[in-house]
């Protein structure tokens, strides 16, 4: 009989320890506590506990918990109540405060959230309130820390969610972000407009330069075209008159081609002639000359008695 008791009583045994074998996970702490009272903090690992007088009081994750909170209602220090809602990163870093220090660390944290938003809401005004987020995030953050160290609990980060202002103000604030859209968009249309105006009168100017620099140009070639005519016309002269002088014109013939230059100059409209005075004398023996010749022709025909007569 005692052969068949020692095998059941070895099983029992064998069973009630593999039953007080615990393994903690990663990121969580085992609060273990002894007849009622505080033992030990199990960590990530393998443990066993006594059977019956060990007791796993509370098992607690060390990850981070995000908290959020319902909206809250603050006023401002110009008197303007709006509604608040934050949220809170928070982390467990002592198992023990946490499970000893509180009852309901959550319920703890919202309370402590909703006084300490009122106290900083209420050294802002709201122009402040929704331009200093970032501020009023950090003031309460660094309160929360402090306020919860007590607990076991590390406040990381605090975020406000929504600032809710009464609705006459939103609409007031609808109102001027638009007046101030409106004002962005004259704003940039005008200077559009300018750039467009700039742009405009240095194509001008640039125009007129090139303008200016053609003209120039031209009146250049003119003036060179001119020259060359002039010159072209001088060396002309100069090759005639070398070439007189080559046949040993005498002055004679020279006052004849002078005779009949002036008789060209006499078929225009010219009213006045000056003419030099070597080619006065001859001028006045060539009028000489034409005269004499046009009574000659006179004399020359029969008049009409003298016809008469001969006819009689």
């Amino acid at each position: 009989m005692e052969w068949i008791i020692i095998p059941i009583i070895v099983l029992l045994l064998l069973i009630l320890l593999i039953r007080n074998i615990r393994v903690v996970p990663q990121a969580n702490a085992f609060v273990i506590e002894r007849l009622g009272t505080y033992k030990t903090t199990w960590h990530t690992g393998l443990h066993v506990k006594v059977p019956f007088i060990d007791k796993i009081e509370r098992r607690i994750s060390l990850k981070e918990r995000v908290a959020d909170f319902p909206p809250q209602p603050v006023i401002t220090r110009d008197n303007v109540t709006m509604q608040i809602d934050t949220v809170v990163f928070y982390q467990i870093v002592d198992p023990v405060l946490y499970c000893y220090g509180i009852e309901d660390p959550i319920l703890g944290i919202e309370n402590l959230s909703a006084t300490t938003l009122r106290n900083i809401i209420g050294d802002l005004e709201l122009d402040e309130t929704l331009t200093s987020r970032d501020v009023i995030n950090s003031r309460m953050r660094q309160e929360l820390d402090e306020a919860t160290d007590p607990w076991g609990i590390k406040v990381n980060r605090v975020e406000l969610k929504n600032i809710l202002p009464p609705r006459e103000i939103q609409s007031a604030m609808e109102r001027q972000m638009k007046a101030e859209r409106e004002k962005r968009e004259k704003i940039l249309i005008s200077e559009g407009e300018k750039e467009a105006l700039i742009r405009v009168a240095e194509g001008e100017k640039e125009a007129a330069i090139l303008r200016a620099d053609a003209k120039k140009e031209q009146a250049i070639r003119e003036s060179q075209g001119q020259a060359e005519a002039i010159l072209t016309i001088q060396k002309a002269t100069a090759q005639g008159l070398q070439m007189i002088k080559d046949v040993s014109a005498d002055e004679g013939l020279i006052a004849l081609k002078s005779l009949e230059t002036m008789t060209k100059v006499a078929d225009g409209r010219a009213t006045k002639i000056i003419i030099p005075s070597k080619l006065q004398g001859l001028a006045g023996l060539a009028v000489s000359l034409n005269e004499i010749m046009k009574g000659d022709s006179a004399s020359d025909v029969p008049t009409g008695d003298a016809g008469a007569r001969k006819r009689s």
